[in-house]
């Protein structure tokens, strides 16, 4: 079997839209009511086009898709309006009438691999579920899988396919996915958010493979999205949603140029990839000024998982290979790089949370190596942690109040009475109501969730606080103002961070100094505005290449402000909404 065996040809009979939307209503019953979540929505996806929906949490990217193949929640109901695919009326219909649509019309690509494959299952058995829904048997469907691996992308795919889901990195998992959408031949792939998780040359090796396999393939695509970078780089048309509604629509030309809708005029801004037309403009620029003395110093840090005898055939994995870096007091510190690199291994190390190989690992001017857990313990006040999923670092059993006041108990800070007052303090602090402290997390968006994970590290006064990847699950303009956030808080409060993050955009936006790391190693380091203004390594070009937006950084007007007035006007950009002044 070749490649051009699976290639998807559009037969000459076909016409009109594969997807053709009018006077959409679709809303969830709550408490015997229904809530809208999408309105009148009027929309057209032409054979072989990529059209991009862009918009916030909430704002009916991701109904609009369920409500395509029939795969609402029991308590979704369309309410109005009429939904054809590839000319069958979806809306209203049974499910033995959808059910022939899912795979080999419909292929869809979603958010999170690991809950869209089966852990328990090998790979390449997943894939070959879609390929015998097509009739397709025996060693040929075997065949046909490894085909389909190669076709995603993914390197090895006879070892792959023997695999299980856990044993491939997040980018490979993805690549799978989109493996088991083409398994259907379908016309239309629909892909929900699918690298929003995603490094970002992951990324653009991703998006680059499956609008390539499309274009190739004559296979439409609907791509749901936050990020309108993202959107701009690769759709034919963007459409823009806000609470249920089509705000805005056009080509991204049209739309990046000549924005109808402060809504999108506000999301261009707060993506860091577009707001400076596709340059990476940094806030700070610490390069001419004294540096202050070191909150965290790590000194030739390596670090090896498994035993590495090598007389039992046992090999040990370097995670990190004498890695140096200094996190200034008062100021953020930056580790970039790709999954895998070391990152998190190096800020759970600098946390306690792991022990090192070899190396010294200095917090506050204690050297923490040889440290028994009793004698780190009272250090663990002066550094805290932001995880990166906000719903699950955080008990769903909890109210805020008891989430925030959780590090005081521990530390046995305060009397019921300092405690209740202390996390009204923060949540002022993060910009929340002090009406929030009796709400679950359930009841909080993703954004105000982050906020309260912010004010639980917050409540032991600590001198560094560690983030990792706190805004990368997040809305581009909900991300904007965690951001903020964090800066001011810094300004206020004297904070020093350690931030992870594949995002060098955002980076830009809040480091002061930065390490770039590769496979356990810091291949470059230094103040922000050198490093990404003047990258001595490949590897942080490379990172630099991939963000998002610049691809269409040309059809922005050039600023008539230079990046050092740029800077400037970041300075002093609105405080967060909601703030204490």
């Amino acid at each position: 079997m070749t490649a051009s065996t699976l290639v998807k040809t559009t037969p000459a009979v076909e016409q009109g839209p594969i997807v053709a939307i009018s006077g959409l209503d679709v809303g969830y019953v709550r408490h015997r009511r229904v809530t809208p979540a999408v309105v009148g929505l009027d929309l057209a996806i032409a054979r072989g086009e990529i059209v991009a929906i862009v918009g916030e949490s909430g704002s009916g990217k991701s109904t609009t898709a369920s409500a395509l193949i029939g795969l609402l929640p029991d308590n979704g109901r369309i309410t109005a309006g009429s939904v054809v695919v590839d000319g069958v009326e979806t809306a209203g219909a049974k499910e033995k009438m959808l059910r022939p649509l899912r795979g080999r019309v419909v292929g869809l690509v979603p958010q999170d691999p690991m809950v869209g494959l089966n852990p328990t299952r090998r790979v390449g058995s997943q894939i070959a579920e879609a390929v015998r829904l097509r009739g397709v048997t025996g060693a040929q469907a075997d065949a046909e899988v490894i085909e389909l691996l190669g076709q995603a992308g993914i390197p090895d795919p006879e070892l792959r396919a023997r695999q299980y889901p856990h044993e491939l990195s997040g980018g490979l998992r993805q690549r799978v996915l989109i493996a088991t959408a083409l398994a259907g031949r379908p016309k239309l792939i629909i892909a929900d958010e699918p690298t929003s998780a995603l490094d970002v040359t992951v990324e653009r090796k991703i998006l680059d493979h499956l609008t390539g396999l499309v274009r190739e393939q004559g296979i439409s695509l609907l791509l749901i999205t936050h990020d309108l970078a993202v959107a701009a780089d690769r759709a034919d048309r963007v459409v823009v949603m806000r609470a249920g509604r089509v705000v805005e629509q056009g080509a991204p030309g049209t739309i990046l140029v000549s924005p109808r809708h402060e809504y999108t005029r506000a999301l261009i801004a707060a993506a860091p990839g577009l707001a400076h037309g596709g340059r990476v403009v940094p806030r700070f620029d610490v390069r001419e000024q004294p540096v202050p003395e070191p909150v965290l110093t790590l000194t030739d840090v390596r670090k090896t998982f498994g035993s590495g005898d090598t007389r039992r055939g046992q090999r040990g994995f370097n995670a990190l290979d004498g890695v140096s870096l200094t996190v200034p007091r008062g100021q953020t510190h930056a580790l970039v790089g790709e999954s895998g690199c070391g990152k998190t291994t190096t800020l759970r190390i600098a946390l306690g949370l792991e022990t090192a190989t070899s190396g010294s690992v200095v917090l506050d001017g204690t050297e923490l190596a040889g440290l028994s857990w009793g004698r780190q313990r009272p250090l663990r006040r002066k550094a805290q942690i932001v995880h990166q999923n906000p719903f699950a670092a955080l008990d769903p059993k909890f109210t805020i109040k008891q989430s925030i006041i959780e590090p005081l108990v521990s530390f046995r800070i305060g009397d019921r009475r300092s405690r209740h007052a202390r996390a009204k303090e923060l949540l002022d602090q993060v910009a929340l109501p002090a009406s929030y402290l009796d709400r679950l997390p359930t009841e909080l968006s993703g954004g105000q969730r982050q906020r309260v994970a912010i004010a639980r590290a917050l409540a032991p006064s600590p001198d560094l606080i560690m983030l990792d990847e706190p805004v990368s699950a997040l809305d581009v303009s909900v991300q904007d103002q965690i951001l903020r956030l964090l800066t001011e808080l810094q300004a206020e409060l004297g904070l020093s961070y350690l931030f992870v993050s594949h995002d060098l955009a955002v980076v830009a936006e809040i480091s002061h100094t930065v390490s770039v790391m590769s496979r356990g190693l810091v291949v470059e380091q230094g103040p922000v505005a050198e490093v990404f203004t003047r990258p001595q390594s490949p590897h942080t070009r490379e990172l630099l290449d991939a963000i998002p937006g610049q691809r269409t950084a040309a059809l922005v007007p050039e600023r008539a402000e230079d990046d050092a007035d740029a800077g400037e006007r970041a300075e002093h950009r609105p405080r967060s909404p909601g703030r204490p002044r």
